[in-house]
């Protein structure tokens, strides 16, 4: 086998020398792989909420034209990076082959199921064909190969839980992982995208963390989503709002908090134009963190500029250390939390 590099550079086709994530387009030649790729037979795509929400507005819903879209994308690039969003998602399959300078070394085997916790906007991806879309829930079930690289990180699937349920959690597992290492007790947590994937995740870890003294709210965008929100119990305060008007969110959080506004908040939504709402709901002293993959960081910087704003802003890293196993151990704490994504996502 050829030797590969750690990050997957030997993969790049143009512009050369530059890492997988920001190449314009990868070898996804499956033929043969280097000495530190794992090849995984790919059953399930799960596209990131931005992502897919671009591609199916760009599709006008029409599932066809969804699939053309993709597999597109796939053609030109070697891999799925939305080139509007520039995002990508995760993917589910079945440990194919593993390259010689890894065998021994890594806690995998042929026919291992496993979820990459790698962006599909660098992963060497091929489809050779798009069965189902669930559009529902961001997943494509294709036929297709794809390489994990040395540096990639995995999940194992669990005998726990259903396969669509661990992706779909997998997926986001960032934000509830984060939101555990940033809220202390007695904070004031705004949610923006509560009533999501990730909102939904956010909520329970935050009101963990923050406590009795602490306070969670959750900005939903529908009526719909608030109720279920509010049944499951894990916000103090629910309310629907248009995120990307920040005049009327911020003047709901005033009434809420009596002024004082957000000592943290995360924003998980999938659509765009919502920097400012999370900057001016949040104390001037406070913490922003933008997990959503639509956030524009110069309109956020410039923006908290514009209006005087010291918040500190923390972009939305999809791991960080123990990120999938803070995940999955929240939905089998929660059993309101496991039945509604599974409900939802499996």
């Amino acid at each position: 086998m050829k030797k590969g590099n750690k990050f997957g550079i030997h993969r790049v086709i143009e512009p050369a020398g530059v890492l997988p994530q920001p190449a314009n387009k990868l070898d996804n030649n499956m033929d043969e792989i280097f000495d530190n790729e794992i090849l995984i037979d790919v059953k399930t795509l799960n596209i990131d909420s931005a992502s897919f929400t671009q591609i199916e507005e760009q599709a006008g819903g029409d599932e066809n034209k969804i699939a053309e879209i993709m597999l597109s994308i796939v053609e030109k690039q070697g891999k799925h990076r939305n080139p509007v969003t520039g995002s990508g998602g995760m993917l589910l399959g079945v440990v194919e082959k593993i390259g010689s300078a890894l065998e021994g070394k890594i806690d995998l085997k042929p026919g291992d199921k496993i979820a990459t916790l790698v962006s599909l906007s660098l992963t060497p991806l091929r489809i050779d064909e798009i069965k189902e879309i669930r559009k529902e829930v961001d997943q494509v079930d294709i036929d297709g190969k794809a390489i994990l690289f040395e540096s990639g990180v995995y999940a194992k699937i669990p005998d726990d839980m259903p396969e669509k349920l661990v992706l779909s959690a997998l997926d986001v597992a960032g934000a509830p992982a984060q939101t555990a290492k940033l809220v202390k007790p007695g904070d004031t947590v705004f949610i923006i995208g509560a009533g999501g994937k990730s909102g939904m995740l956010c909520c329970y870890e935050a009101k963990k963390r923050a406590g009795v003294t602490g306070k969670v709210i959750g900005l939903t965008h529908s009526e719909k989503s608030t109720r279920r929100l509010q049944d499951l119990g894990f916000c103090d305060y629910v309310f629907a709002a248009d995120a990307t008007k920040p005049a009327e969110v911020m003047q709901k959080m005033e009434e809420l908090t009596n002024g004082q506004m957000a000592d943290i908040t995360i924003n998980n939504v999938n659509i765009t134009d919502t920097e400012m709402t999370s900057i001016l709901c949040t104390k001037n002293d406070g913490l922003v963190y933008f997990f959503s993959m639509a956030t524009s960081f110069t309109k956020a910087a410039l923006g908290a500029e514009g209006v005087g704003s010291d918040v500190t802003m923390i972009v939305g890293n999809g791991y960080t250390k123990g990120h999938a196993e803070i995940t999955l151990q929240l939905l089998r704490e929660s059993d309101k939390l496991r039945n509604i994504f599974e409900e939802l996502y499996a």
